[in-house]
């Protein structure tokens, strides 16, 4: 199902499908829009296997069928809390999140309860207010970073692996910034596995 949601400060368009079980929420990119889940196949695949899922065009977005667009990271968190709550209730999501996504989704994990994280090659992730936060975090994480990435360091990624006290760095060797778009099909194990152990 797609359909625009109305928040109490945006309006947004979102892409879900709703079963029994644990939720995943993604949270695109800077440069995409929730196309780019349907575009890798991985919104099938777990229609396929029957996991909710929720994809998000988020205000940060450049190309996001979301007004009005802004970066500031409490507006982009009240916003995934709100859908999230809109489609699944009081149900404790996964979220996926790609680059300034991935930020989105270490941010949302300091203030809202979650089940798990796959971040790919999250910007901005060793912020030291952000960082502070880590050494609570329980739940199970796994982090994708490509060797060809030019944007996201792998000495950052290693570090905020080992600050992460249940996280599991994933190198997706000649991949690059987005990982996931050039393994899509690895990428879909990937999420299952993580889903697995979480379910």
């Amino acid at each position: 199902m797609e359909r625009m949601f109305t928040s109490s400060s945006h309006k947004c368009q979102l892409l879900y499908y709703t079963a029994p079980g644990v939720p995943i929420v993604f949270l695109h990119g800077l440069s995409y829009n929730i196309d780019i889940w349907e575009r890798i196949g991985v919104t099938e695949l777990l229609m396929q296997k029957r996991i909710p899922f929720l994809a998000l065009d988020m205000p940060y977005g450049l190309k996001s069928h979301c007004q009005p667009k802004t970066r500031d990271p409490e507006k982009n968190i009240l916003l995934i809390n709100e859908a999230t709550k809109n489609v699944f209730g009081s149900a404790v999501p996964v979220l996926v999140g790609a680059s300034i996504g991935g930020n989105m989704a270490l941010r949302y994990a300091t203030r809202f309860p979650v089940k798990g994280l796959l971040l790919i090659a999250p910007a901005r992730s060793l912020e030291p207010e952000l960082a502070a936060s880590y050494g609570q975090f329980r739940f199970p994480i796994s982090i994708v970073w490509g060797t060809e990435d030019n944007i996201i360091a792998s000495e950052n990624m290693r570090t905020l692996a080992s600050k992460l006290p249940n996280a599991k760095l994933i190198i997706y060797d000649g991949s690059s910034h987005s990982a996931y778009k050039d393994e899509p099909e690895r990428f879909g194990r990937d999420l299952l596995e993580l889903y697995a152990h979480i379910t």
